[in-house]
């Protein structure tokens, strides 16, 4: 039986063994990075605008979907199911806080909005709520990480939300433990910068401690008994940075644990008031 010939530089070859055709081998690439799918919430057309540009120039970021209210969000949210939902509180019709127990079921709920009071960031955390941040509290790059770990099941904190989760929780801690409550120092507006001032908003019993507005606010969490990651996820900061400034508090506050730092730094420890060194 005749070979059938192919060609080659215009002319007829056989297909004989010293002439065969070997496909090249294709070799396996890592796949793609999956892309975050995201709907927009806010009745500002500005602020929507705003986001969409500034979160679908990232490579691994798309903004499937923009809303001027929960009754949007929702219609959005079910015809799109996008991976992460960014919804703002106050928005005429249906706001952010009525829409919340309909979307978190579709997908997970990042707060994004200029609200602070404390009140509305307990609400919205316990409806279900997978981050809180407000306006101005964070910068582009940690917006575009929040919505990233938010697919992850991570939780981000602004400041301001962190605040208002630790006074919760020291609430409910007095009242268990039958006792009156300070209220919890203020963190500082600048918490999501690595470098910071000196601390100065802090009580007079806790100024002696020596720390910066950052390791007072770690130090704050570390008595609410967040675990490190979670403090690594509410300050925007790595594990290793956590490490670095529980190390520096505990030299500070001349502790060997968490607990013997949190007992100095809530006042229960024996001869607190007396400070250290």
């Amino acid at each position: 039986m005749t070979p059938h010939p192919t060609t080659r530089g215009g002319r007829a070859v056989q297909n004989d063994p010293q002439h065969s055709v070997t496909p090249f081998a294709l070799f396996p690439t890592a796949p793609p990075s999956p892309v975050v799918r995201i709907v927009v919430v806010d009745d500002n057309p500005v602020v929507r605008a705003g986001l969409t540009a500034l979160l679908s120039g990232r490579e691994d970021i798309t903004v499937v979907a923009e809303a001027a209210d929960g009754r949007e969000a929702y219609e959005a949210a079910t015809r799109h199911r996008p991976d992460v939902i960014l919804l703002d509180v106050r928005m005429p019709g249906v706001d952010g806080l009525s829409a919340l127990p309909y979307l978190v079921p579709i997908a997970p709920v990042l707060m994004l909005t200029y609200s602070g009071e404390p009140d509305t960031v307990r609400e919205a955390l316990r409806g279900g709520a997978d981050g809180y941040l407000v306006h101005g509290e964070f910068t582009t790059d940690q917006l575009a990480a929040a919505v990233r770990d938010t697919v992850r099941g991570v939780t981000h904190l602004t400041p301001t939300a962190a605040s208002a989760l630790l006074q919760e929780l020291r609430d409910a801690n007095a009242h268990v433990n039958g006792r009156p409550t300070p209220p919890l120092p203020p963190i500082s507006e600048k918490v999501l910068s690595q470098m910071q001032p000196p601390v100065g908003q802090l009580p007079s019993d806790r100024s002696r401690f020596q720390l910066s507005a950052r390791e007072a606010e770690i130090m704050n969490l570390i008595a609410s008994g967040m675990t490190n990651q979670q403090i690594a996820a509410a300050c925007f900061i790595s594990e290793k940075t956590v490490k670095n400034h529980i190390n520096r508090i505990f030299a500070k506050l001349h502790s060997s644990s968490r607990s013997e730092a949190a007992a100095k730094w809530l006042g229960t420890a024996p001869g607190s008031h007396r400070g250290v060194g």
